[in-house]
């Protein structure tokens, strides 16, 4: 019986197996679609983070922009 099985899908499998891939992908696709939560919150655009912070960036007693790179850019090791 596997000899025959084999020479089977051996000739015909590709013609078998794309089909049966595209059903098994249908419903893991509705699967996943039912157990998990597609609601992505939005958020600011980037242009918007980006003039977001450099407002706060900027100091307002003065024309002069502050630059504070070890408050940006502290390494794991010396953060608290």
């Amino acid at each position: 019986m596997w000899p025959i099985l084999v020479r089977v899908f051996s000739r015909f499998g590709r013609y078998i197996q794309l089909p049966i891939a595209g059903l098994i992908g249908i419903i893991g696709y509705n699967i996943e679609g039912l157990i998990s939560d597609r609601y992505t919150p939005s958020t600011a655009s980037i242009k918007q983070q980006r003039e977001d912070r450099q407002l706060e960036d900027t100091d307002s007693t003065s024309n002069k922009k502050v630059h504070r790179p070890l408050e940006i850019n502290l390494p794991p090791s010396l953060s608290a």
